[in-house]
């Protein structure tokens, strides 16, 4: 799907969530245009029908779709996607009791902001409401509450149904602005940039440190902790930050699918350098 994309206009970027064990039960695809009438230019076309047909055997039940317009948080966040289905004839008293919501959810700890999208004729017929946190737990901590659950009570008479997903970056703390555009980048790059800076982390502590501390007898295991300590502590603090400023111009999501091939190139030229590097001084 995300291959055909390519050769839609107006295609910027498209990310893959698998489910998280108690958190998130479904498989969530977000996929960035750079109009609506572009995105519907996909959405409308016979690739994509096909698409959709070669997919069907393997989804338990048809797939979901909201349409959203707008620019995406300007940090990272833990992102709540909510669809409400809405009674016929009550949408002023729907979004009345989701400005009451607002009230309430800018009152609880890391909320970053809440939009909600109207439906949109012949592509989705839900109202959708993105609500965002800066952790998960301060998410669950408004979701759990009870005043949200006052407040599902008091919306009963305008909602008949609604659904409730979360979205969040597997490497998201690794990768800010730098990145690009406020967004964090496709994870297959966070992937590829991650193991870039943690394959020689690895190595050079393995190398330094933990020669050291295995020649003072340590046991393996606290070996093992110690040099993950400081790999990680390397990563968050130092190598990450460098990765990001150097591969700004690839990790940026949306950038040309030319600049993203070029840029897997040059991380895996970075790969091969450093397998060489190493392989001749372990020999």
């Amino acid at each position: 799907m995300t291959e055909a994309m390519h050769g839609f206009a107006g295609f910027e970027g498209a990310d893959i969530y698998p489910p998280i064990p108690g958190e998130q039960g479904s498989w969530v695809v977000v996929c960035r245009f750079s109009s609506a009438g572009r995105l519907t230019g996909w959405l409308d076309s016979e690739l994509r029908a096909r698409l959709l047909e070669e997919v069907r055997p393997l989804l338990e039940e048809p797939s979901a779709l909201e349409l959203l317009a707008g620019r995406g948080p300007a940090g990272d966040a833990v992102t709540a996607v909510i669809s409400h289905q809405v009674r016929p004839g009550r949408e002023r008293e729907f979004l009345r009791w989701q400005e009451a919501m607002r009230k309430a959810q800018e009152r609880f700890p890391g909320f970053l902001g809440v939009e909600t999208f109207e439906p949109v004729p012949g592509v989705q017929e839900h109202w959708v409401v993105l609500l965002r946190y800066d952790t998960r737990e301060h998410l669950d901590g408004w979701m759990d509450s009870a005043a949200r659950g006052r407040l599902l009570r008091d919306g009963q008479g305008c909602v008949l149904d609604f659904d409730v997903r979360t979205v969040r970056s597997a490497f998201a703390g690794w990768f800010g602005s730098d990145g690009g555009a406020g967004q964090a980048p496709p994870e297959w790059k966070q992937a590829m940039a991650v193991l870039l800076a943690l394959y020689p982390t690895v190595m050079i502590l393995d190398l330094t440190v933990g020669r050291v501390l295995r020649a003072a007898r340590w046991p393996m295991y606290l070996v093992l902790f110690a040099g993950n300590v400081a790999s990680v502590a390397l990563l968050t603090w130092a190598l990450m930050p460098l990765v990001n400023r150097a591969l700004a111009w690839w990790l940026r999501p949306g950038a040309p699918a030319r600049a993203g091939a070029a840029g897997a190139l040059v991380v895996v030229a970075g790969y091969a350098a450093c397998v060489a590097v190493f392989g001749l001084m372990a020999r």
